[in-house]
């Protein structure tokens, strides 16, 4: 049997919409039917400038973010069974489990049940965004923060995120309180100030300041010595402010390669994170978190994205592309319906 998908042919060409085979789940991995996929800006990146894909991986099914319920189950899969509604990480790097397509496979340790409050759209902006954020912070090669499973870890300390607004920074203010931070301050546009308190933030910073009002506001707010700083946007301006705010001895994550120098003698460290349950130095934490997310999910400690639906089905990645392109995406997750549109 087929399904839709949407293709690039070629390096830097347009999405064109086409037909795949619906692939057989093997052991240990699930074949969901997707009624929801999140946009990334990695996809656009891929799209306009041909990046971390070479040739011979042409044509390509890209996406990253899936939700919808579970279809058929291989050998050796427990937890979960045909008919649950989840949400599931899906990658590029392979057709058969991207996430533009109708029918996605994963593996069976990256995919959550959802609860019955939670929609498919909402559920789609999870997988990346609360996997870059938590490897980041609590990943082995990455915060080296211990694991968020007992209460007040991190009672008293502070943590510095920078982006709050944005999918990854979202799920780092969750994964902030849920690992017990007494004080969680970050960057945003103030108009999303209430949204982020909601979630965890104790102080909300206006990102537009210049580095030296945002850090003069940071210590304004606390003289208490900050050891770990997430920076979700790790543009040139965001990367001088965190390392700035970081404490002697501190830890700076990254979304994207370095621009900071460090000197010779400096305690401070820095990390690009590699949000991906797929690289093997991540599966065994991962699995972890995957397992603990259904929990928090229905609990509420977790809470997925705002979300946008574009119009048109898969053929809708086009007119979100061109957004993110453009700047136009902010404070939530773009979203397609794979079984609508033609």
């Amino acid at each position: 049997m087929s399904q839709k998908a949407l293709f690039l042919k070629s390096k830097q060409a347009t999405f064109e919409l086409g037909s795949k085979e619906i692939p057989k789940p093997g052991p240990g991995e699930v074949l969901v039917k997707n009624y929801a996929a999140a946009l990334n800006p990695v996809d656009w990146k891929i799209q306009a400038y041909g990046l971390f894909l070479d040739e011979s991986r042409y044509p390509v099914v890209l996406g990253s973010d899936t939700a919808g319920v579970v279809e058929e189950v291989g050998a050796g899969v427990a937890r979960v069974s045909k008919g649950d509604r989840v949400t599931a990480r899906g990658t590029f790097l392979t057709n058969n489990q991207a996430g533009f397509q109708q029918y996605t496979l994963t593996n069976s340790n990256f995919v959550a049940k959802l609860p019955d409050t939670i929609t498919f759209d909402e559920a789609a902006s999870l997988p990346v965004g609360v996997d870059t954020a938590s490897i980041g912070l609590f990943g082995p090669k990455d915060g080296n923060l211990t694991f968020p499973d007992k209460l007040d870890t991190y009672k008293g300390q502070t943590i510095f995120i920078l982006g709050g607004s944005s999918s990854v920074g979202h799920y780092t203010v969750q994964a902030a309180r849920l690992a017990g931070f007494s004080t969680i301050i970050t960057t945003s546009s103030l108009a999303h100030e209430n949204n982020l308190k909601s979630l965890g933030a104790t102080h909300v910073i206006d990102r537009h300041g210049s580095p030296d009002q945002i850090v003069a506001r940071v210590k304004a707010i606390t003289s208490d010595p900050i050891r770990i700083v997430y920076d979700a946007i790790s543009e040139d301006d965001t990367q001088k402010t965190a390392w700035a705010v970081l404490a002697p001895g501190g830890h700076l994550v990254l979304t994207l390669p370095p621009s900071v120098r460090t000197a010779t003698g400096d305690t401070r460290t820095l990390k690009s994170v590699h949000g991906s349950p797929f690289n093997p130095v991540n599966a065994e934490f991962c699995k972890r978190w995957w397992e603990k997310l259904p929990e928090w999910l229905a609990e509420g400690k977790i809470k997925p994205n705002k979300v946008d639906v574009l119009p048109g089905g898969l053929e809708g990645v086009s007119a979100g592309v061109e957004r993110f392109k453009a700047s136009k995406v902010s404070g939530v997750k773009l979203i397609v319906r794979p079984f609508e549109g033609p």
